[in-house]
């Protein structure tokens, strides 16, 4: 089994996570104070959003040099010794990519849009009209109103699938290959465990497409796969697709593409579930799942950096969702919802528990969002996805021990519900009761059954719509002696009957201390759950 295969991957935004000196904005040294608690967690990889230099008009998502740290976040020499201490504990390093696009002030785009016949004019798209490529969706539809941006220098116009400060890069340009991979050595060289490559369904373009998934695009990410496999051996390749599971299936290749892709249509169906009281859209998307190559595997999320995406439901279903789970305009953005797990939720513990349940127990290699493990707010007030990129709540301190500076590069959560004062790191880890050690008890059982990530899925019928229940099953350990886990999920909020098949069962989450469970009938709780290993 490959390492990725049963890991937990905690994404964490830098400048958000701990001020290590002072001046308000998260950095290394910050994030190196706190490895211990991530690996008291349970956490087996660091995601690291962004961290390169960049004007931060989109987080760092706009990249204005490849090989530079963001001052605010140190220095280079700062990211090598945070990798060594992250390997130091057991734990491994992924960085984002940013292969689609870059910012409008990287010195490739300040000398490609300087003339027409500038030598670097052809790495990035270029039209005189703004007609090509009409077959393409805008992407971000509350800010932008074409996919092409004017540039009055030439008077021509520059693709962008995001922002309009994010000019596309050419990658039909052999020149801009080479670039790109030697971006990729260079940071796979400092010790790195692989990549998130963002946004890569977008990296051609072609008239008559709706330039997303091309083949050319497929072509390149086996390029890049080799490369890694042969000078970078057991390093990590992770798409950020979001696309229907079988538009997904040709980034996995014949296991010669990509390890991973991230399974965005299963998590809005989640929610959909839960706020229905029915099981149905979350048996459709994963019957609709295909298999994937031997080494590969899925990464499943509640929450993650950006709005809880609603593109892969129908209109009726978005509505739906919109309206139950946002019905205030302010917490919707293009075609999502800007709110954290737990205001989704309404902080109802027992939702928030049966939501990991359901993550750490179907196909895929679960990523934790930072904050959530102790449900931490968001504040919507703050524009475009900002609202769910607040600092991290450690303490009830001043700036919830975010900072020990005068202020904080955003105000921290101190709501009434959701403030640093009620919900914090600190009083959480005292609380043996609290939802941070029931997330770790999840997580460290999940990694002593690695039946749940490498097993298949089978479904076990209930009886009833608002109960789901499934199979993992794979090879026999210890733990597993039959190498067969049932779970259980009560998705309504009244009790709930569920037949057991013949047989003996544990409980491996201990809810019941020391009990064993036989056929018959099992009844969970309002918004229940069980992990049941049978003997």
């Amino acid at each position: 089994m490959n390492w990725q295969t049963n890991a937990i991957f905690y994404e964490l935004y830098l400048r958000a996570f701990q001020d290590g000196n002072g001046d308000g904005h998260g950095d290394f040294i910050g994030l190196r104070r706190r490895l211990d608690y991530l690996q008291w967690l349970g956490v087996d990889v660091v995601w690291l959003l962004p961290i390169n230099t960049s004007p931060l008009k989109d987080d760092g998502y706009d990249v204005s040099s490849y090989y530079g740290i963001h001052r605010d976040y140190g220095l280079l020499e700062d990211f090598m010794i945070t990798v060594e201490e992250i390997h130091r504990r057991g734990m491994r390093v992924v960085t984002d990519m940013v292969m689609n696009h870059t910012s409008d002030q990287h010195p490739w785009f300040q000398e490609s849009r300087r003339a027409k016949d500038s030598p670097m004019r052809d790495w990035y798209v270029w039209s005189d009209t703004p007609d090509k490529y009409a077959d393409a969706r805008i992407i971000f539809l509350d800010s932008e109103r074409s996919n092409w941006a004017y540039s009055a220098q030439t008077g021509e116009y520059y693709w962008h699938r995001f922002f309009s400060e994010q000019p596309d890069l050419n990658y039909d340009n052999p020149r801009v290959r080479e670039a790109m991979m030697r971006a990729i050595r260079f940071w796979m060289d400092l010790g790195i465990d692989g990549f998130r490559l963002d946004a890569v369904p977008y990296l051609f373009e072609r008239d008559g497409t709706n330039c997303e998934n091309l083949p050319e695009t497929h072509d390149l990410l086996r390029q890049l796969r080799r490369v890694v496999d042969e000078e970078y051996p057991g390093r990590l390749l992770l798409a950020e697709a979001n696309q229907w599971p079988r538009d997904l299936l040709p980034y996995f290749g014949n296991g010669d593409e990509l390890q991973m892709c991230f399974h965005f249509p299963v998590m809005p169906r989640l929610y959909m579930a839960l706020a229905r009281g029915d099981k149905s859209a979350i048996v459709e998307v994963m019957n609709d799942t295909p298999p994937i190559p031997a080494g590969c595997q899925w990464a499943t999320f509640l929450r993650n950096h950006d709005e809880l995406t609603l593109e892969m439901v129908t209109p009726e279903e978005r509505e739906f969702m919109w309206n139950f789970y946002a019905p205030e305009y302010g917490q919707r953005l293009n075609l999502g919802i800007r709110r954290r797990l737990a205001p989704l939720l309404n902080n109802d513990r027992r939702k928030i528990e049966l939501m990991h349940s359901l993550l750490f127990t179907l196909p895929g290699a679960p990523v934790l969002y930072y904050g959530d493990e102790i449900g931490m707010g968001d504040n919507v007030a703050l524009p475009d996805r900002n609202g769910v990129r607040t600092p991290m709540q450690w303490a009830n301190e001043p700036h919830g021990g975010f900072t020990t500076g005068q202020s904080a590069y955003s105000r921290v959560i101190d709501d009434p519900i959701y403030g640093f004062q009620n919900v914090n790191v600190e009083a959480q880890m005292a609380d043996e009761s609290s939802l941070l050690h029931r997330v770790r008890s999840m997580i460290l059982a999940r990694k002593s059954l690695p039946v749940m990530a490498a097993g298949s899925l089978e479904w076990h019928e209930t009886g009833a719509v608002e109960t789901l229940a499934y199979w993992r099953s794979g090879e026999a350990t210890e733990k597993t002696p039959t190498g067969r886990l049932l779970a259980i999920q009560n998705l309504s909020d009244s009790p709930q009957t569920v037949p057991l098949p013949d047989g003996k069962f544990a409980d491996a989450l201990r809810m019941e201390q020391g009990v064993s469970l036989a056929s018959g009938d099992l009844t969970l709780d309002p918004y229940g759950y069980r992990w049941l290993v049978e003997l």
